[in-house]
Order: C-alpha cells, then structure tokens, then sequence
C-alpha cells in the first residue's frame, strides 16, 4: 500500500506542475524581446570582411558577436595569422559591449584619463576596426576584423561585412 500511495502522490504533484504551467501567461512579464544575427547571416558577414580584406592585399581575420559579445561566427582568412584571430575578437567584444565603433571609443576612452582602467578589462581592445550591428538603434551584435597595416582598412573589411547582411537586419 505504501508503494501505491507514494505514486499517486507523484501522479498528483505532476497534474498539479501542468496545471501551473498552462495556466501560466504565453509572454512572462519582466522579460525583454531581444534580436540576434542568425549564424546563416553572421557567416556571410565573416565571409564578405575576409574576401574585401583579401580583395585588397590583406589577410585577416573576421569575428560576429551577439550582443552579449559572445562568439557567433569566426573565419580566419588565407595565409591571416594567428594573432589576428584575437584581434578581431578583442574589437568585435568591444562594439557590441560598448555600442559604438571601436576607432571612436578608443578616442573617447584614450583621451580621458578617468576612463583609461577601462583598457584593462578583460576581452576588450581599443582599435580601430569592430563595429556594432545594429537593428534601429537597437545593438545585436558587433563586427571585428584584425590583421591589416592599419585600423581603417580593418574597419573598412567590417564595414563590407555589414554592408552584406545590413539590407535583411530589419
């Protein structure tokens, strides 16, 4: 008898958790409706930087992060070096985190001595080449690629990257 009653009573505990759980409103209130690059879009992104970076002489790497600013989508291009792998990510981090091109916190950031720490936080790197992508106003991810002679042809590559995918962000 024992054994019995311990399973209906687990019978009824169940009833009880789905009827809880029906009941329950389809949208939680306190939660926020967020966007995300799909990965099919996050890798055409990656993948138009390199090809623009590689049109131009340059072998790069290129790294989509969501908004978190964690990793959505990575492609380390022909003959780009291993450091540029970090570089990218270091840039694409900081876009997303600091929703702004990178070239322009580095500037906001370098130029005032109270901020400075901030070039201490882990994954973060302030140089010119990550830029933020946006839907509206709304950041969902950032954009970084590392590896050419200089920050602007970095940002141009993610720019290209971008410029990709930015037509199917709405």
């Amino acid at each position: 008898m024992m054994k019995r009653f311990r399973c209906c009573r687990l019978v009824d505990a169940a009833a009880v958790a789905l009827s809880i759980g029906v009941a329950a409103p389809a949208s939680a209130q306190g939660l926020q409706a967020t966007h995300r690059v799909t990965a099919a879009l996050a890798l055409e992104a990656v993948g138009a930087a390199v090809a623009h970076c590689a049109s131009q002489g340059n072998f790069v790497s290129a790294v989509v992060v969501d908004a978190s600013g964690v990793r959505q989508a990575v492609l380390r291009g022909d003959n780009a070096g291993v450091h540029t792998l970090d570089s990218a990510m270091g840039k694409a981090y900081t876009a997303a985190s600091f929703k702004a091109p990178t070239g322009a916190v580095a500037t906001r950031i370098m130029g005032n001595p109270a901020a400075a720490g901030l070039a201490h936080v882990p994954g973060v790197l302030f140089a010119q080449g990550g830029l933020p992508i946006k839907i509206g106003d709304e950041v969902v991810g950032g954009i970084g690629v590392g590896g050419s002679p200089g920050g602007e042809k970095d940002e141009a590559c993610a720019q290209a990257g971008l410029d990709q995918i930015s037509e199917r962000l709405k």
